[in-house]
Parts: structure tokens; sequence; C-alpha cells
């Protein structure tokens, strides 16, 4: 399913706007409110002087023109330039400042969102793709900030318009003022109910174009098992229909887009046309001026438009509202693990660690570990085998706290580790993941990612204990390389390496190595296996282990099957119990002897 689905059926089942979200959203202006309040004086200026504009004009045609008297022309047209002058710098007031409040709010949100999200435990971001949590960073924010202020400046601009036009035509006859009165929410209550339907059928043409998207996305990556199947006629048929109820929509929403204009002009020509009557009926009893019934046909004209901003920039707070509604859903969202009130600094996690029969599952609730007891001593390194789902990575992910358990105890020199700050426990952990993740930038970057404030001699000899610093410098800018987008300007072994080198300058007092072999050659398995050893010496450890060979002086030696610890031992007592374990081993052992010979099998014999 396309992002563009998602963000539409979240859409579709969002509550219509709600004064608690309106208000959260109104907060956000608090911190501003010096730039608000300059936002909307100069608004209420030029509104004002927008009205003021057709009532100058209307003394300049009565007492000015029908009058002849020239020095009125002059004096009122010098007042009109100097006030178009003045409105002409308000204008670029409340248009400034109108982006500079857009980009403190959408700034606002987005630190918010980010703060917030690195507080969130790995659970939420198990449940939440990471597309659907980019959009909230990104076009939600957005449209929550263009409400905020270019959509205030639409609203307030329409209803100052309407009420600047609506004052001066009570000033000039309060009788003519009550047709224009008495049309205002008829237009209005018309142009809501138009985008509704339109935003009804806008909404369901997205939705047919997502699932085209989707169709011709599926189509195109699995154009092999289509053809090899013969599905293209099929394939066919059911994109036809999808391109059917998109062209329907699409064809609604265009007819009423059409159809809304003309019923709004047709609807202020009979207004207009009421007000020349009986206009000039007031004029030939001199109850009013030609000036007069020109300026009427002009506020009239003037509101307008204003009428049709508010009924768009309506519809277009419905996708804001919904925006907003998932902004605060996600930063409502209490991370699962955090800091128990009185936390304390973990001074050391070089003590001994146990497990005391944890039990622990994930959202679905089905059990991954069982009762599951072990205590560590420091400095021991602990290997952990089995088949996958068995529960090793959650042991580790338990110990590093990105989860805790549902019941039970992990603790660290004799305290139950939620005593500690989360901060405390993650800064003296090292890890190096299966699949390592560099950031954008250079090899020394990525490697002082460790340790902030390591100098430059400290980056290369990290590199050096960890085994990578000699292919680093066969990069032709060194440890200036810039490794690319995720690290994919190097190769898998050599953004393990850097990553091992990560782990190394950072003077970790726990080291989790998690299955960091198992995609490398045998050259780099085993640099990274000397980086192992120096990183682990005095160090308690945990290895999550793919290949057997890496583990053999592990302190000892878990097999973990169904979340619970099936064999334990040392490499030499599990291979003498003959079971898991020795069956795992052998079989490895002789996988690979058969690779070996096959390569030796290809290499062509020299005479």
């Amino acid at each position: 399913m396309s992002d563009e689905l998602i963000e539409l059926e979240e859409e579709e089942h969002t509550s219509p706007l709600t004064g608690e979200v309106f208000k959260r959203i109104v907060g956000l202006l608090r911190p501003h409110w010096k730039w608000v309040l300059g936002f909307f004086v100069a608004i209420l200026l030029t509104s004002a002087l927008d009205g003021a504009f057709t009532y100058i004009n209307k003394h300049i045609i009565d007492d000015g023109i029908q009058l002849g008297n020239k020095d009125m022309i002059w004096d009122l047209v010098l007042l009109y330039g100097g006030f178009q002058l003045l409105q002409s710098g308000l204008i670029f007031a409340f248009i400034y400042l109108a982006g500079v409040l857009g980009e403190r709010i959408q700034y606002d949100l987005r630190r918010m969102m980010f703060n917030h999200l690195q507080d969130l435990s790995l659970s939420y971001y198990a449940q939440n793709a990471v597309g659907r949590l980019m959009a909230r960073v990104t076009s939600d924010t957005g449209r929550v900030a263009d409400l905020m202020t270019w959509g205030l400046l639409d609203t307030t601009w329409a209803v100052t318009n309407i009420l600047t036009s609506v004052i001066f035509m009570a000033v000039i006859n309060w009788q003519l003022a009550l047709i224009v009165f008495a049309i205002i929410p008829v237009l209005m209550v018309i142009a809501v109910q138009f985008r509704k339907r339109i935003l009804v059928e806008f909404r369901a043409s997205r939705r047919a174009n997502s699932k085209i998207t989707g169709a011709h996305n599926e189509n195109i990556q699995g154009v092999r098992v289509v053809k090899a199947l013969g599905r293209e006629d099929e394939n066919l048929k059911e994109f036809q229909l999808l391109t059917g109820d998109m062209y329907k929509a699409s064809y609604r929403a265009a007819w009423l887009s059409a159809l809304f204009l003309p019923v709004v002009q047709i609807i202020s020509a009979i207004a207009l046309g009421g007000i020349v009557w009986y206009g000039g009926l007031q004029s030939q009893v001199g109850l009013l001026t030609i000036g007069g019934v020109h300026a009427f046909v002009s506020y009239l004209t003037f509101m307008m438009w204003p009428i049709q901003d508010i009924a768009r920039v309506y519809a277009e707070m419905q996708h804001s509202i919904a925006s907003a509604e998932r902004i605060f859903k996600l930063i409502d969202t209490p991370p699962d693990v955090h800091n128990k009130d009185g936390a304390l600094e973990a001074e050391t996690l070089m003590g001994e660690i146990e497990f005391e029969k944890v039990n622990f599952y994930y959202e679905d609730r089905k059990p991954v570990l069982t009762d599951f007891s072990l205590k560590v001593k420091p400095g021991e390194m602990i290997a952990l085998v089995g088949p996958t789902g068995g529960g090793k990575s959650t042991i580790v992910n338990l110990l590093c706290r990105f989860y805790e358990p549902r019941e039970g105890r992990i603790r660290i020199n004799g305290h139950d580790y939620t005593d500690y700050t989360l901060q405390s426990i993650h800064s003296r952990i090292g890890i190096v993941l299966q699949t390592p993740h560099l950031f954008s930038g250079s090899v020394r970057e990525n490697i002082r990612y460790g340790r902030l404030g390591a100098s430059d001699a400290d980056v290369e000899e990290a590199a050096k204990i960890a085994g990578a610093h000699e292919f680093i410098l066969t990069l032709p800018k060194g440890y200036d390389e810039n490794v690319g987008e995720g690290g994919n300007l190097l190769s898998t072994g050599q953004k393990q390496l850097i990553s091992l080198a990560r782990a190394v300058l950072a003077r970790p007092e726990l080291f989790i190595m998690d299955e960091a072999t198992s995609s490398v050659d045998t050259l780099t398995e085993s640099l990274i296996q000397k980086g192992m050893d120096a990183l682990m010496q005095g160090r308690t450890s945990f290895v999550i282990a793919h290949r057997l060979s890496t583990i053999k002086r592990a302190s000892r030696i878990l097999v973990i099957e169904d979340g619970r610890i099936a064999e334990m031992g040392t490499h030499a007592e599990l291979l003498k119990q003959k079971g898991h374990y020795y069956r795992l081993y052998t079989q490895q052992f002789r996988q690979e002897r058969q690779q070996e010979y096959s390569a030796a099998a290809l290499v062509p014999t020299i005479k």
C-alpha cells in the first residue's frame, strides 16, 4: 500500500475539526505572539485601506467630478496615493510576517517530533512504517504551518474585507446594505456545500490514484511473475477498472468546480441588479448619490472573492486538522521504556549481570522468552546461537533496555536496571549489528560518532584496533572519504569494520555483537574477529553468532530455542554432549568444507 493511500485512509477516519485540536494548533502561535500581533495589525489596516479607497472614489465622483471641484479631486487623489504607499508597506509586512511565522511553527513542530521520536521505544518503530513517520515530519508539519499562516492570512483577510465592506455600506445607506446582508449567508452556505462535495470527489480521485500507483508498482516489480503466469490481460482489466473509478471521481470534481463559480456569479448578479435598481430609485429622490451606487457595487464585488476564499480555506482546513491530529497523536505517544522517578546514574556496567525469570512478548503476546534466567560474571563472553526466532536478539534488546521484561527482572551490579537512567546504560554499551548503519559524511565522522570529542589520533587508533586502518588508507581521500547515504559507497565488510572502530572509540563497558560476520568474506571475518578480540578484552560481551567458528573461545555458549536455554557450556563441552549444538556445528562445518572443495575445483590446473 502506498504512503499516499495510507495517508488518505487516516484522513478519512480522522474526526472533523474539534475544539481540543484547534486549541492545540492555536497554542503553537503563543510563543510567537509578537509576530502574530504584527501580522493581524497589518492585515486589519490593509483591509481598512481597501474599504477607504472605494469610499474615496465615492467622494471623487460626488464631491469632485459632479460638482466640478478640482481642488477636492486633487486632494482626494493625493490622499489616495498616500494610502496606496502605506498599503504597499503593510502588504509587504503581513506577507513577510506570515512567511516567518510559518517557518517558525514548522520548525517548532519538527523539533518537537524529532525529540520525541528519539525518546520513543523500539516497539513504536516496529509498528509504524518509516514512510508514515516521514510523512508526519514533512508533509503534515507543512500543512499545519500553512493553516496557521496562509490559511490564517486568507481567512483574516476575507473576514476583515467583508466586515469593512459591510461597515462602509451601512454608513452610505443602511437600507441598501440590508439587501447585501441578506445574500451573505446564502453565498456562504453555497460556497461551503460546494467545497464539501468537491472535497469528497477529490478524495475519491486521490484514493483511486493511489491504487493505480500501487498497481503500477506491483506490476513493474513483479513483471517476471506476470509474464510467467500469463496475467497481462487480467492485470489490464483490473487497471482499467481503477482508471475508470478515477475518471468518474475526477469528472464529478471538475463538474462541481466548474459549476461553483457561475452559481456564485448568478447570485451576485441578482444582488447587483437589486442594488442598481434600488439605488437608482434612491438616487432619484436624493437619498443616494451616483458615487454611492458605484461604491455599493464595488463593495459587493469586493466581498465575493473573500466568501469563496473562506470556503476554500474551510475545505483545506480539514486536511490540516487531520495532519495536526496525526502529529499530536505521535507527540502524545508515551515511550514504552522510560526513566522512572528518581532514576540514578549507573556508575558502571562492569559488574555481574543477571536475568531472573524473565518473560517477554511483543504486541502479539506470543511468548518470545519464557522463564529465562542467566547469571553473567564480569568479563565473560556469552555466545548466543540457535534457530531464527528463538529469542537471541530479544535477549540483547532487553539487556540494552530497548525493551523491558514483561515479568521478571534484569539486574546489573545487584540492582534492578530500571533503577538506572536509560542514558547512563546506553552510553556504556557498544553494539555492532549484522547490518551496520553509517551516517552520511566521512569515514572519520562516522567513527567519531562513538565519541564526539575524540581527536583524529584517537579515531585512527580505534581504526587500527578494529582492523579498519589499512583499508581506509586505500580510499581516495582516506579518513575524509564520503561513505554515502547509509554507507552505500562501501562494501558490507568495510561498513562492519568502521562500525567496529566506532564501538572501539566509544570505550564501552559492555559489548554486543549481533551476527556481525554473517555477510562478509573469510578475510574480512578474520579482521573483524581480531578487532572483536581486542574490544572484548576485559569486557563483558554478548555475541549472537551465525558462523560458529567465531565463538570457539566464548566463556559460555547458549543454545536458545523457543525462548529458553536448551543447552549451555563451552565449545568443547557442547560438542561432547552431541546435542543440538553438535549437530549445528558439524552441519555448518561440512557445508564450509564443501564450499572450499567447490571453489578449488573451479581453479584451472596449471601444468
